[in-house]
């Protein structure tokens, strides 16, 4: 794998936007380390207006510069896990981001000891105009605020509780290490995160296996460390959800979002009666393989070979662009900004953070990573997070920065509207039963890996929370054990599983964001939805679409998206999606007929 000086320049995200350099980074940290101080000199005034406004006004200022200089420095890690300079930057930028909310702790306190009818009032004065959002935060939460000196504790917690999730990163990207893998001709091949799906996806049947069986095999033989780390975090999930007065930490997760524990229970009911499309799939899979009976390892296996192509990146943006033209010329100008200005870190190096992702702050333009590879996952995965960043870019763009950010419920929509239009795109331009079917092929696995698989991680989660929170002993065998129940109910019984299986869920990083997952399922409801809207050209739903993109968190995530035209409380929004996996579906049955 190459190291990060053997990458081209404009391959490479630029990052100016945040910071110019190291001696830039730390000349602005120690101002900003000096500045924090001053909000201490607001400390129990905030009953007059204008001291609560100059107070908030500052922790703005103070949080939009913390914000620049934490994410360049986390971007700068994520760049290469193993540099120095960068680990360093993140300690520092770390510390004195702790420190900060240690100093202003008291302000959400204060504020919050304000009766309900003066804080209706401050909201409504035109010079808080920004804080209507922040006021109906402070009154929601009034029951789950403790008091000056626990707020003051917890505060000081946050540098050390985040490390679980620190352990495993630093775990997977820099110390972990995976034997190379042979197909059926004794060939060997690396094995990588980089590398995985490419190998998952041979048109070798030895190779798929002893690629999966490498993988989780390998989390198996750490299992002991992996299990002891991820039950400290939900340990620590569950302690905090207590203490502030939640029933359960998924009560927690919902609150902190303001989404609908009505839309939770839906989707697991919803995917869990429609779990027979799945098997449908998988039984086509096995046909179109021709095989007695499909393996776990066979689900991402090629059904046809001539249509497999590679895409340059050029060409790949090239591609995403053609297929949001339903989204507007301004939408696909700032797609053709994206690449040209470099917010895209575009191929693998050595050290460099696994998968893809997008970030940015209030005040730089977004950025994303990606570990290109030219297949067309990674066209669809490009697609995917130029969808967030252009989300950002809306929100920061049309709102103040009081509600410029918008909750991970959202996040998901504008990405897999990227990818459904690319979908759509290219069954429209299909033009043979093989490509159709690659296509189907590519959607269904979105469908079994968005829709029921993050259900599923989303009911480990579940399974797992509440168990510890019902006085149920979690061991590493209680992990393995309840993730397997959960696969074999989500694959069915016609599909044979492997034994190392059950270890899967040691990889999988979102769990240390707790029910963050069932929000990708919830997230691909909306965008088929969208999409179909979008694709079709029906009246009112571009402009729709675009205020959702630039609605940041002006309301609430369920009004947002019900404002735009997907109400997730409504049955309906779920059959349109349902009734399209089966409309794919039937149409595959009838081409293999």
């Amino acid at each position: 794998m190459l190291k990060r000086n053997q990458i081209e320049e404009k391959y490479k995200w630029d990052l100016s936007n945040y910071c110019k350099d190291e001696k830039d980074f730390y000349e602005r940290l120690k101002k900003l380390d000096n500045e924090k101080d001053k909000i201490k000199i607001y400390e129990g005034k905030l009953k007059d207006e204008n001291q609560i406004y100059e107070c908030l006004e500052l922790e703005g200022k103070l949080s939009v510069e913390f914000g620049l200089l934490y994410v360049y420095a986390n971007l700068k890690l994520k760049e290469d896990g193993a540099d120095d300079v960068a680990n360093k930057m993140c300690e520092s930028i770390s510390k004195v981001g702790t420190n900060f909310e240690i100093i202003s702790t008291f302000i959400d306190i204060e504020i919050s000891k304000l009766s309900i009818k003066e804080l209706k009032r401050l909201s409504c004065i035109e010079k808080f105009k920004n804080y209507r959002r922040f006021f109906e935060d402070v009154i929601k939460s009034k029951k789950h605020m403790l008091s000056k000196k626990e707020e003051l504790l917890i505060s000081g917690l946050g540098e050390f509780l985040g490390g679980f999730s620190d352990n495993f990163d630093k775990f997977c990207d820099v110390d972990l290490r995976f034997d190379d893998v042979k197909d059926s001709k004794e060939k060997t091949y690396t094995l990588n995160y980089s590398t995985y799906l490419q190998l998952a996806e041979s048109e070798d049947r030895v190779l798929r296996k002893n690629t999966f069986v490498g993988m989780n095999g390998t989390f198996g033989k750490f299992i002991n460390f992996i299990a002891n780390n991820y039950i400290s975090d939900v340990k620590a999930d569950c302690y905090f959800a207590k203490l502030r007065k939640f029933k359960s930490k998924l009560d927690a997760s919902i609150y902190s979002e303001e989404a609908s524990i009505t839309v939770y229970k839906k989707l697991i009911q919803q995917v869990r009666e429609n779990i027979s499309l799945n098997y449908r799939y998988f039984e086509i899979k096995r046909k179109m393989l021709n095989l007695d009976k499909l393996a776990v390892y066979d689900i991402f296996a090629p059904i046809t070979s001539d249509i497999t192509k590679k895409y340059t990146y050029e060409e790949a943006i090239d591609l995403i662009i053609e297929a949001c033209k339903p989204l507007g010329e301004e939408y696909c100008n700032l797609l053709r900004k994206a690449r040209d200005e470099r917010w895209i870190d575009v191929y693998p190096n050595e050290n460099k953070d696994t998968g893809a992702f997008s970030w940015g702050s209030y005040g730089g333009n977004p950025v994303v990573l990606t570990n290109f590879v030219g297949n067309l996952e990674s066209v669809f995965t490009l697609a995917h997070e130029l969808g967030h960043a252009l989300h950002s870019y809306y929100s920061n763009t049309n709102q103040p920065r009081q509600t410029a950010g918008y909750v991970i419920f959202l996040a998901e929509v504008a990405s897999t509207v990227n990818e459904m239009l690319l979908l759509r795109y290219l069954l429209s331009k299909s033009t043979s039963n093989n490509e159709r079917m690659y296509y189907y092929d590519y959607f269904l696995k979105q469908v079994r890996s968005t829709i029921f698989r993050q259900t599923m991680f989303s009911e480990f989660e579940e399974k797992i929370h509440s168990a510890y929170e019902n006085d149920i002993p979690l061991t590493k065998d209680f992990l393995c054990d309840t993730y397997s129940s959960l696969n074999d109910f989500y694959h069915g019984e016609d599909v044979d599983m492997l034994e190392e299986m059950k270890y899967e869920w040691a990889r999988i990083p979102h769990f240390y964001n707790s029910f963050y997952v069932y929000k990708y399922s919830t997230g691909f409801i909306c965008a088929v939805n969208f999409s179909k809207g979008l694709f079709e050209n029906v009246d009112g739903v571009k402009d729709k679409y675009i205020k959702f993109l630039s609605s940041g968190s002006v309301d609430t995530p369920i009004n947002i998206l019900k404002f735009a035209g997907c109400d997730l409380e409504n049955d309906e929004i779920f059959k349109n999606v349902f009734d399209y996996v089966n409309e794919i579906l039937v149409n595959w049955e009838n081409l293999l007929n």
